[in-house]
């Protein structure tokens, strides 16, 4: 990996020949999601707003599947009845065919900010789950197998220069790509990503989802991942659930026919027009 001074500038990511060159990381299989019927409403004073309603969603595990719709048609709250951060009204959710009753080391999360320690370094940042779960008795790793894994995470998201540095000398695809090492380090086996690109300007994002597309390609976690953006649903998505309605939950759920690897360039096929036309129909729908 080239030291910082090498670099051709502040956001660039990992390319294919150096995240391929990486050493092997482990990380947990891809767990299957199942939604059944879940309802959320929410109530302050005397108002009532339902929020989500009888949303129903099976992820394959390894799958990479994309909530789509515009704002307030309840992408955010289903991603926070998944991760345990919020209790659904009606129906259930399981991960792992495990019943979701609250949060749990085995679902990461990343959101359109990265959530780094800013007292932390980048590497003390990545340390902070396993050594918590380390705390709690769910693993046995030790420091010098914990330093192994955080030396390959920092090479594999391109930041091995950085390990080093505090969050406000990263650029802002730089703390992106320290809060996916972060969650990684915890090996989930479900990621669930809220936006997280969507502050970005075009050139970091494009540089962002190739990224994301190389490290799933490699670890095969299970992403569920919140956009509002369908050209971003479908570079991504194996699968895109449209949501919208009155009340809000998930419509129609669009296979996406692009074969992987995928790149930038996807975006000028048939393939994605045709599918960015059936997406756009359905959301008028």
């Amino acid at each position: 990996m080239a030291a910082p001074a090498k670099r051709t500038g502040a956001d660039a990511g990992p390319s294919r020949a150096d995240v391929g060159g990486a050493p092997a990381l482990t990380s947990a299989p891809g767990a299957e999601v199942v939604v059944d019927s879940v309802g959320k409403t929410f109530r302050r004073g005397g108002r009532r707003t339902v929020a989500l309603s009888g949303a129903s969603l099976r992820v394959r595990p390894g799958e990479l599947t994309c909530l789509l719709g515009p704002s307030g048609c309840g992408k955010s709250t289903l991603l926070r009845i998944i991760a345990g951060a919020l209790a659904a009204d009606e129906g259930t959710v399981t991960v792992g065919g495990r019943p979701v009753t609250g949060p749990s080391p085995d679902r990461g999360m990343l959101f359109q900010t990265p959530m780094l320690f800013g007292w932390l370094t980048t590497r003390n940042n990545i340390l902070f789950g396993p050594r918590a779960q380390r705390a709690a008795r769910l693993h046995e790793r030790d420091d010098p197998e914990l330093g192994e894994e955080t030396t390959a995470l920092l090479e594999r998201v391109g930041l091995g220069g950085f390990g080093d540095a505090f969050p406000h000398e990263l650029s802002g695809g730089m703390r992106h790509r320290a809060a996916f090492a972060r969650a990684l380090a915890s090996r989930p086996s479900l990621l669930l990503m809220d936006e997280p690109f969507g502050a970005l300007d075009a050139i970091t994002r494009e540089r962002m989802h190739e990224f994301l597309l190389d490290i799933w390609e490699q670890h095969r976690i299970t992403i569920i991942f919140v956009t509002h953006d369908i050209e971003e649903a479908i570079l991504l998505g194996d699968r895109v659930a449209v949501m919208g309605g009155r009340p809000p939950g998930i419509g129609q759920i669009i296979d996406i026919p692009l074969g992987r690897p995928r790149h930038a360039l996807d975006t000028d096929t048939e393939a994605f027009l045709s599918a960015k036309r059936r997406i756009r129909a359905a959301l008028r729908s």
